[in-house]
């Protein structure tokens, strides 16, 4: 029992050291409008991981993840209340970009930032030992991790498949409420 202490202490003390180390990161700052301000949460107890698009406006002035209308409807699919969803003792948040990414001039967030996730993912998850679901947010996520070649519509779909390891979610934002309309699916299905 005292080795598995002290094993969780270590792991602990290397997630927080990871976490620092990520959020003074400035590797792509030339191309942040708004500067660095990754965000990301969690520590070696978290069970669930959700890996997320990048931070929006709000999230980059707040510092908190799905501090949106976005995360709102996160929440809601997920039944989970503010407290529950933001303990980091059961719940991991990582986005496929840290920061905020800035905006395409169709008035949508850009892609979030290619460094990242190969910077950074594979060396948090290491130090998530617990983490047995990861929720895929939006078809960046479910690219990097399931299939490249499938639409966001056939992954989510196939969402059976990826069990227990993965499921596959559409973005909670507004911007996705057609989708939602048109795949009805999805809320009698998984949601």
């Amino acid at each position: 029992m005292l080795t598995m202490d002290v094993n969780k202490a270590f792991l602990g003390s290397q997630l927080e050291e990871l976490l620092k180390k990520i959020r003074s990161c400035s590797v792509c700052k030339n191309h942040l409008p708004l500067g660095p301000n990754p965000i990301i949460r969690g520590t070696n107890s978290s069970r669930l991981l959700i890996i997320s698009q990048a931070p929006g406006t709000r999230v980059h002035e707040t510092g908190l993840s799905f501090n949106d209308a976005s995360g709102d409807r996160l929440r809601a699919w997920l039944q989970l209340d503010r407290a529950s969803f933001y303990d980091e003792k059961q719940i991991a948040i990582m986005p496929m970009g840290m920061c905020y990414p800035g905006r395409n001039i169709k008035g949508g967030d850009l892609p979030p930032r290619p460094e990242c996730a190969p910077l950074w993912h594979e060396k948090v998850q290491a130090l998530l030992p617990n983490v047995k679901l990861t929720l895929l947010v939006g078809s960046y996520a479910q690219r990097y991790y399931l299939d490249r070649t499938l639409s966001l519509t056939d992954c989510v779909r196939r969402w059976r498949h990826y069990l227990p390891t993965y499921i596959p979610l559409p973005h909670p934002s507004w911007r996705n409420n057609a989708w939602i309309k048109t795949n009805p699916w999805f809320e009698e299905e998984l949601i």
